[in-house]
């Protein structure tokens, strides 16, 4: 049994499926049987038609009293079939469906399962999933329903789940020791995938995913531990000079640093004084200060003779950085540049030359720092700004272009903490927990369509008082083509109806970044009034003059993204404004306007976010170098999760290689998963 076999080769799939399930990252039979369903109907056990309420979704068994009939209805056909049980009859209604006349056998019982209208002791189902009585594929059992792509239904996706699974069926290698399945009472692997996808019982769904879940966080955690202990073993690292004080950059400062951000340098201090390498993630909110706390590390290691290296997602980031460097550090006699892929050639080769020679302290820049041609004298920090936007073999990359630096990892996507020890498990973590008090609060609203024009009156006075705006575009599914479509349409509609009496400009992420750098300098100058984006300022500069930002269908975006994009706002000296503009009446898209509304704390709104989405949809794991999850839901396997922690970290005292004949599983199965993307 190959599992690596390619999907195009199960049963039932064929040329023009593969490219479907492909679209699902499904290529091989393992990426089959491991793509889990996201919920189930239990349609395993019937309900007599006279028990049935109005709205419930059911199961019943029931004989056929007549032959389906064909009723037209404005260009459209209803096939209609009456059935009854003991206890009622039921109007069974189909639409479109004419094939189905020759379905049913008047006498000959059937199972439905489907929503019931029950109005005045008139009983109908509409669309039901049906078999004869002795067939169980639509009904009679507890059905998965997986998450799907257009043109690929459930029925169709079943059928090649259950022909992929009967290939491996009793055949899969055990993944974990024998003693972990005892110890915590795991069902066996070949169990548990059969019972994850068409479980027995709802119990033995419970049971299988709780061994699944076990299996992915424990992978997740020695990998992460191994990495990190791998830090610790490692040669030596640069031991800072104690002598060297941080306070020299920040007696230079305009501003009084927060108890915060004196803490965490207090933190960093010690680790870059110490012998082991320094490898810390810094959390903190928009806007929380982390530039100057990263400035200060950064002189540190000028003084101590090393070089630092800063690196930024974007351009424009990056020359953010370097004003802000420049403007305390020249003070100093430190001498800061910036390496982007817009500098000219002959800039970038005498830039190149100087920094080998060590006449360059501290370099700002995005990914082009990476690039082989880039060769420091002497590397002795690292920092990388908003990480999520890179992955852990980038972060790897860069520290390898010197001896052991220390490394500082910066993000201001605040995530909870239990979530930061495993996406960021191979790194201590500090929290800037507090906004300097200078930061006036965003003003949020939500609101829905109707208040449209209002909105636009409230963006006209501010623009009129000399302000600036952002409006955000609605996210459209995994698809830069309409994400474009979008953004231009949204720019006409304000351009020529809303506002034609001002400048307006719009950005997406397929523009060339030397043209998304020259429209945000000139939002940055005044000379754009309304910028219409996509999330591309996500991780932006700071325009302190834009005091307003307008996002369209907030329902789409995350609370965690939603509160990113607000950051963007509240960076100057005036009241600061966020309009959510959403649609839908559900209760959980009010809850999460309501969250937004009440709070600018960034963990808080985290947490919420994991709660209410889950954390496959919270960030995708992949842009932190990981795997994705497959299953595990860090909000509700909390539990599972706090004990495979310690677990792991007992394997790793013990054995820290896992080379014990009774961790060879595991090392195998850390390797599977984790090779391609961390190097361990």
């Amino acid at each position: 049994m190959d599992l690596e076999k390619d999907v195009k080769y199960i049963k039932g799939v064929g040329p023009n499926r593969v490219q479907l399930l492909n679209k699902l990252g499904i290529f091989t039979l393992k990426d089959l049987i491991t793509y889990y369903p996201r919920m189930y109907e239990d349609r395993s056990k019937p309900k007599n038609i006279a028990e049935c309420r109005n709205g419930d979704e059911v199961l019943i068994e029931a004989i056929a009293c007549g032959r389906v009939s064909d009723v037209r209805l404005q260009g459209k056909t209803m096939q209609r079939l009456l059935v009854r049980d003991e206890s009622a009859s039921c109007t069974i209604t189909w639409f479109n469906q004419s094939y189905l006349k020759n379905k049913f056998e008047i006498g000959k019982t059937y199972k439905f399962y489907g929503k019931i209208s029950n109005n005045f002791g008139k009983i109908t189902m509409t669309s039901p999933v049906f078999d004869e009585n002795q067939k169980n594929f639509n009904t009679g059992k507890i059905i998965p329903l997986y998450p799907l792509t257009y043109q690929l239904s459930q029925n169709v996706l079943r059928r090649i789940m259950e022909n992929g699974l009967a290939e491996v069926e009793g055949k899969l290698k055990e993944t974990l020791p024998q003693y972990l399945l005892e110890e915590y009472d795991l069902q066996g692997i070949n169990e548990a995938t059969r019972q994850i996808h068409f479980p027995t019982e709802l119990k033995d769904f419970d049971r299988a995913r709780r061994r699944l879940v076990f299996e992915e966080l424990l992978s997740t955690q020695l990998a992460l531990l191994q990495l990190k202990n791998s830090y610790r073993n490692d040669e030596k690292g640069i031991s800072f000079d104690k002598s060297v004080k941080m306070s020299d950059v920040i007696n230079q400062l305009p501003f009084k640093l927060t108890k915060a951000q004196l803490r965490v340098l207090e933190e960093i201090d010690n680790n870059m004084e110490a012998e082991n390498s320094m490898n810390r993630l810094l959390q903190g909110d928009v806007g929380s200060g982390k530039t100057v706390v990263a400035m200060c590390a950064a002189y540190k290691a000028v003084k101590c003779g090393y070089q630092a290296a800063i690196m930024a997602p974007t351009a424009i980031l990056a020359t953010q950085h370097l004003e802000n460097f420049q403007t305390i550090l020249k003070k100093l006699h430190i001498k800061c540049e910036l390496l982007i892929s817009g500098i000219s050639k002959k800039k970038k080769e005498d830039l190149l030359e100087r920094l080998a020679k060590g006449e360059v302290d501290i370099l700002i820049g995005t990914h082009a720092i990476i690039e082989e041609n880039v060769v420091f004298k002497n590397l002795g920090l690292v920092v990388t700004d908003e990480q999520h936007r890179f992955g852990v073999k980038q972060r790897t990359k860069i520290a390898e272009k010197g001896k052991n630096p220390d490394v500082l990892v910066m993000t201001a996507t605040p995530i909870p903490r239990t979530l930061a020890l495993i996406l960021y498990g191979d790194l201590d973590i500090s929290i800037i927990d507090e906004l300097p008090p200078n930061r006036k609060k965003v003003e949020t609203f939500a609101v829905n369509k109707k208040m449209t024009e209002r909105v636009n009156g409230f963006i006209g006075q501010q623009i009129q008082q000399g302000r600036q705006a952002y409006i955000v575009c609605p996210l459209v599914e995994e698809n830069e083509e309409l994400d474009l479509k979008s953004v231009e349409e949204l720019y006409e509609t304000y351009q020529k109806e809303v506002f034609p009496q001002y400048k307006i400009e719009y950005i997406h992420g397929k523009m060339r970044p030397k043209q998304k750098d020259d429209i945000m300098e000139r939002f940055k100058l005044g000379e754009i009034d309304i910028l219409i984006s996509t999330t591309v300022i996500e991780v932006g500069v700071d325009v302190p003059n834009s005091n307003i930002m307008v996002i369209e269908n907030a329902e789409r975006f995350g609370l965690a993204q939603l509160h990113q994009l607000r950051g963007r706002v509240g960076r100057g000296d005036y009241q600061s404004y966020c309009v959510l503009k959403y649609e839908g009446k559900s209760e959980t898209v009010r809850e999460r306007m309501k969250v937004m509304c009440s709070t600018n704390d960034g963990f808080i709104i985290s947490e919420k976010d994991l709660e209410l989405r889950g954390s496959g949809d919270f960030f995708g794991t992949m842009q932190h170098g990981l795997p994705e999850f497959k299953i595990a839901n860090l909000f509700e396997d909390m539990p599972i999760l706090k004990s495979v922690q310690s677990i792991a970290t007992k394997i790793l005292q013990e054995d820290p290689t896992l080379e014990k004949i009774e961790n060879l599983l595991l090392k195998d199965l850390v390797k599977d998963k984790f090779m391609k993307r961390i190097e361990i």
